[in-house]
């Protein structure tokens, strides 16, 4: 059963998930260590975790099943998602795959060590209107991918 899960600290698109599930009638959880303001849609379910970097990540990862969907720009997490069989989606609509995450884990690790070295952050570009539309693009073909995959007995090869 298709299912959403929101890395939701710091993502920019909880309002766009809940009007994409409540379109498909598709269940949320959307995982914090707090702060959230809670939707009062009945199947967005709010789970706050333990304080701790990885709390949020674990608790995803434990839950996550094969045709589900994560929210998250965190590509460690999207990693873990993959693996699993889940599908994960960047909050600017970049959809992660087989063949993207070795890429993205690579240049995560390359800009920790820049950071590490040049003691300067990551300067990140700002959420435009552009990333929001491309998330909602994205979100919506791959739950229909997924529910085409479904349909035709959970093949999982392609999308």
């Amino acid at each position: 059963m298709l299912q959403i899960f929101v890395d939701a600290d710091a993502c920019p698109v909880k309002d766009e998930v809940e009007r994409v599930a409540g379109r498909h009638a598709l269940e949320v959880f959307v995982v914090s260590n707090g702060g959230i303001r809670p939707s009062a849609h009945p199947r967005f379910h709010h789970i706050t975790v333990a304080e701790g970097p990885d709390a949020a990540d674990d608790w995803i990862a434990e839950h996550i099943e094969e045709f589900d969907i994560v929210v998250t720009a965190d590509v460690p997490l999207a990693a873990r998602c993959l693996r699993a069989r889940a599908s994960a989606i960047g909050p600017s609509g970049r959809l992660f795959t087989e063949e993207s995450i070795g890429m993205a884990l690579g240049m995560r690790e390359l800009h920790r060590h820049l950071r590490e070295a040049t003691g300067q952050q990551t300067i990140h570009s700002n959420f435009s209107r552009q990333d929001r539309s491309r998330f909602l693009g994205e979100l919506e073909n791959e739950i229909q991918a997924i529910k085409r995959r479904v349909a035709i007995g959970g093949n999982t090869n392609g999308s």
